[in-house]
């Protein structure tokens, strides 16, 4: 998946960029509309994050332009307008969603995805199957070699979150933002407390090593044995 991202602010544009690459994706960025026009036409991308207001070239012009080619590409406008009728223009230029600064990667990402992935219509999952590990979601519920282990709530969102991206690195940002619900504080330990706290628990039923540890990168649920 590629993504083209279109931001002036450098410090947004670092902070949306690092974010994608952690999680996979192949990203190109632009900090002015005109840049970005070109990009966008000239490239072929599975997603674009389009800010609303740009140098050289507004970000509904942009995409206005866009559109005109016949170019169908799925367009999430980031904006400090926050009132309706701005949302609405951006929907109304082409926008296929729009979100307001400030914002929580964690929901960037959710909505990033699903315009990827748009024309998906499987049923939400009530459990999970990763390895030795189940989770019934409507119980809360959590088997490891079909012994239950007794989860606090945080805990349980943490290995969930875990879950469902397993086998792949997972930031310390993510998984703040996930669980706990508001930005991340580099100078917090939670996370590597909740993280060692489930480690002891599966070390009881000889599985100790689930959880691995990607120096610089975050961590990372593995399959099992």
């Amino acid at each position: 998946m590629k993504i083209l991202l279109v931001e002036d602010d450098s410090t947004t544009l670092d902070y949306i960029a690092k974010g994608f690459v952690e999680q996979g994706y192949g990203i190109e960025t632009a900090s002015d509309g005109q840049h970005g026009l070109v990009l966008a036409t000239s490239g072929s991308f599975d997603l674009i994050i389009l800010d609303r207001m740009l140098p050289q070239l507004d970000g509904l012009k942009l995409l206005a332009a866009l559109r005109a080619t016949g170019n169908q590409t799925p367009v999430l406008i980031l904006s400090a307008l926050s009132h309706v009728d701005e949302r609405v223009k951006g929907l109304r230029a082409g926008g296929d969603d729009y979100m307001t600064k400030p914002f929580a990667f964690s929901e960037l990402l959710v909505r990033a995805e699903k315009l990827m992935q748009r024309g998906g219509g499987a049923p939400a999952k009530t459990d999970m199957q990763v390895g030795p590990l189940s989770m019934e979601l409507l119980t809360r519920s959590v088997k490891l070699d079909g012994q239950e282990l007794l989860l606090q709530p945080k805990e349980f969102l943490l290995l969930k979150y875990l879950m469902e991206h397993a086998n792949q690195v997972v930031s310390r940002t993510l998984l703040f933002e996930a669980v706990w619900d508001y930005h991340f504080d580099p100078r917090t330990n939670v996370i590597d407390v909740h993280i060692a706290k489930l480690r002891r628990k599966f070390e009881e039923l000889g599985h100790g090593d689930l959880i691995e540890t990607v120096r610089g990168a975050g961590y990372r649920l593995r399959k099992g044995n």
